[in-house]
């Protein structure tokens, strides 16, 4: 396991002292739940190093030709298949729907099965957050996040289930499934 030990520590110090949207927990945390969820899926060292880089890229600002560099072709792409385009030109709130749909189309067309492991541990980590948050602050929740119509987080979280479906055997994606329909109350709409 020494590529994902030194994947732990690369991720803790990319991430710093950041901390999540929502719940203010450090984000090194969601990282390392990430993997934690993945591992239930694979034991593939090269999948799970990439799940606990997952948001190195993207929200810590980390050059993938580092990644590259010290972790291999193979994990700086499942990265890069997990990493969204911020399309900074415009206000997060503008640019969120655009950013998901290409995000999932992304994952469509990936042919690594690591990249969906990662993809399910990412977001049942993002769905344990979103129904611990709703837990305290109900609907007014949203008003924390760039886009604030929980309709539009429904789509994104029911889409990526679906894309994961042959994933639908596993107890993550039936603990992901089960966590959208209690935090979108698909069943009392």
């Amino acid at each position: 396991m020494e590529l994902l030990n030194r994947a732990v520590a690369f991720s803790i110090d990319a991430h710093g002292n950041a901390v999540r949207k929502g719940d203010g927990l450090p984000a090194i945390l969601h990282a390392m739940e990430a993997a934690t969820i993945t591992a239930t899926l694979t034991s593939d060292e090269e999948v799970l190093a990439a799940a606990v880089l997952h948001d190195t890229v993207e929200d810590a600002g980390v050059d993938p030709q580092d990644i590259r560099s010290q972790f291999g072709e193979r994990v700086v792409a499942l990265v890069g298949a997990e990493t969204e385009d911020k399309m900074r030109h415009l206000p997060p709130s503008a640019s969120w729907r655009a950013r998901k749909e290409a995000a999932i189309e992304r994952m469509r067309g990936e042919t690594d099965p690591g990249a969906a492991c990662i993809t399910l541990g990412d977001k049942l980590s993002n769905m344990r957050s979103f129904y611990r948050i709703k837990q305290r602050k109900g609907v007014s929740m949203w008003e924390g996040f760039n886009q604030q119509d929980p309709k539009q987080h429904h789509w994104y979280y029911r889409t990526i289930a679906d894309v994961l479906s042959n994933l639908s055997d596993t107890a993550a994606w039936q603990e992901y499934d089960w966590l959208i329909r209690e935090v979108f109350e698909e069943d009392r709409v």
